[in-house]
């Protein structure tokens, strides 16, 4: 810039030189003369040149002042001046710092949605106008499992191939106006999600955002409660029929048939208790899942396996079936005494209900390192199909529904069983080949 400005002052100043040297020439006839204002002719331009070289560097450094501060990069105030450029420089300076402060302003509000879309557990989606993907946060790529390096220029078919979503957004772009829908997202292993998808004005046009709420537990949740509720009316339907059912035909005359009438309160005096103990056990379900449990206290599980195999011993007996102590160690939990003894009871129970004649059942406890306590609890009944033993821990799940109403029970039995575990920091795990027996073991922490 100096150099440009200050070569134009010395072509200007050179051409009035000669300009005046040739007027001079052609007015004055005396060498003398000629020589004296030649020479002051002369030294006027050469006063004239630094003057115009001085003042070009003025006006470069101010000009280059001023691009500095267009360019925002001027970090300190410009120096003081009240001609015109320093008016100019002050309020280009003004603006560079007002433009500085909404870009930060930007920057701070851009890396504050940045983060609160990053962080939501919701999946975030948006696209342009053309259906090209622009953002979607950590939750949307966690569920649709995308492994690529970048999902940014991506259409939304290359990122999620699922054309319910693409369709929804379809119908947005289209209409302008917010839709919400639950579908499967076959890109996030069959999960189920509830989508709002809403217009989102872009320079381009009119783009798009959804929004991906996972329902998935919700409609588990629901699913239990509606089995629950239709499993709960169903135990209780039977036998409340037997019960009505045999009271009616006493109320007929049955009362005045000796060989009949005990009989029948025998069998309504059975379907009573079988209603009282899916009662017990649904309160005690209830008691466990709600967290309100007694004082902890040191149980021996010695003394607690000892206790349960008494109480069943006559059943056993009664089913042929073989009730077998080894390697019982005296090793201590701790928790609930009387909820542990239930858990144990429900195993064993099932254990001789589910055996066959002349069959066996193994009880065990030994500790591992010191630290945990594993209780093993064997038969050699039925077993239990492998595509049923995911599920025999829900409440009233039954593998063989005829067997299971034969032999009683309330079916909460293994659900109680695995509320009371986990309540004591446990876990339980099951074995078992169809027609060879089961293998229950109960791990809880020891004292």
């Amino acid at each position: 810039m100096t150099g440009s400005l200050f070569r134009r002052l010395l072509v200007m100043a050179v051409a009035l030189v000669a300009i005046t040297l040739f007027a001079i020439d052609r007015t004055l006839v005396g060498t003398e003369v000629r020589g004296r204002v030649f020479a002051i002719g002369l030294s006027s331009s050469l006063i004239a040149l630094l003057v115009a070289f001085f003042i070009s560097r003025s006006l470069a450094r101010r000009v280059s002042k001023l691009k500095q501060v267009a360019e925002g990069i001027l970090d300190r105030p410009p120096e003081h001046s009240s001609d015109d450029l320093g008016s100019l420089e002050h309020s280009i300076a003004s603006v560079a710092k007002e433009l500085r402060r909404l870009l930060d302003r930007l920057r701070f509000e851009s890396a504050r949605r940045e983060a609160i879309l990053s962080s939501m557990a919701e999946g975030v989606l948006a696209v342009d106008p053309d259906l090209r993907v622009t953002f979607c946060n950590t939750a949307f790529l966690k569920a649709i499992g995308f492994r690529g390096a970048s999902f940014e220029g991506l259409s939304l078919l290359e990122l999620v191939r699922d054309t319910g979503l693409h369709q929804l957004l379809r119908e947005v772009l289209a209409s302008g106006e917010s839709r919400n829908i639950r579908f499967k997202l076959s890109a996030a292993f069959g999960r189920t999600f509830e989508v709002q998808a809403t217009p989102l004005a872009m320079p381009a046009g009119r783009g798009a955002i959804a929004i991906l709420h996972d329902i998935t537990d919700l409609e588990r949740l629901e699913q239990v409660r509606k089995d629950f509720v239709a499993n709960v009316s169903h135990e209780l339907r039977t036998p409340l029929s037997g019960v009505i059912g045999y009271a009616d035909t006493l109320l007929d005359g049955a009362l005045e048939d000796q060989a009949n009438n005990r009989k029948f309160v025998e069998i309504i005096r059975s379907n009573a208790v079988r209603l009282n103990n899916i009662a017990a056990d649904l309160l005690v379900l209830s008691d466990l899942e709600s967290g309100s449990d007694p004082e902890p206290e040191v149980i021996s599980v010695e003394n607690v396996l000892d206790a349960a195999m008494v109480t069943v011993q006559a059943e056993a007996r009664e089913r042929d079936v073989q009730l077998i102590s080894e390697n019982i160690e005296n090793v201590f939990v701790s928790g609930s005494r009387l909820r542990l003894e239930q858990a144990i009871l429900n195993l064993l129970a099932n254990a001789i209900k589910f055996n066959r004649p002349g069959g066996e059942v193994r009880v065990s406890a030994t500790v591992n390192g010191d630290t945990q306590v594993a209780i093993v609890i064997a038969d050699t009944g039925v077993g239990i199909p492998s595509q049923d033993l995911p599920r025999i821990f829900e409440r009233f799940y039954r593998i063989d529904k005829a067997r299971s109403r034969q032999v009683g029970g309330t079916g909460l039995g293994l659900s109680i069983v695995k509320h009371v575990v986990e309540r004591m920091n446990g876990a339980i795990e099951v074995e078992s080949q169809l027609g060879r027996g089961s293998v229950f073991t109960l791990r809880l922490p020891a004292v």
